[in-house]
């Protein structure tokens, strides 16, 4: 078995960019920063910032043409992929990129002073709702853990 899950939540860098193509799906793409704070050896607090790379398709990219803006604080889960391509000299280029499946906005950009956007509160997600009579849809009942 393995498994391949990222979890994110950040800001964005830039406005994301969104593609569309002739059979009518979207991409959308953007940067993400995530940041982490630690005390070094001398005990200075350090910050440390991670540039990442989203991939949204289909209704996630829609709702980042509509939602989604540059400074916008986002929880995203998905998974990585690699790329490869040539570039226009022939040699072999690889990226690595997180292709968002779920995606849930926290927020809008720090200190705004602007209205908070009309977008949906719900986490968001690239995957069918599961039905009521699915395998795997449990009531709140199963779910009582004794810890």
């Amino acid at each position: 078995m393995s498994v391949n899950k990222v979890i994110l939540i950040g800001r964005l860098g830039v406005d994301p960019e969104i593609k569309s193509f002739e059979s009518g799906a979207k991409v959308a793409t953007f940067r993400m920063a995530t940041t982490e704070f630690y005390k070094n050896k001398e005990g200075q607090r350090v910050e440390h910032t991670e540039w990442h790379s989203i991939v949204m398709w289909r209704n996630l990219a829609d709702i980042c043409e509509k939602y989604v803006r540059k400074g916008d604080q986002l929880y995203v889960e998905g998974r990585i992929r690699t790329r490869q391509w040539e570039d226009k000299d022939g040699n072999k280029r690889y990226t690595t990129e997180i292709e968002g499946l779920n995606m849930n906005m926290l927020g809008g950009k720090k200190d705004s002073n602007e209205n908070p956007s009309q977008a949906p509160a719900a986490p968001i997600n690239d995957k069918p709702e599961k039905t009521n009579d699915s395998p795997n849809n449990s009531s709140a009942e199963d779910d009582d853990l004794p810890f």
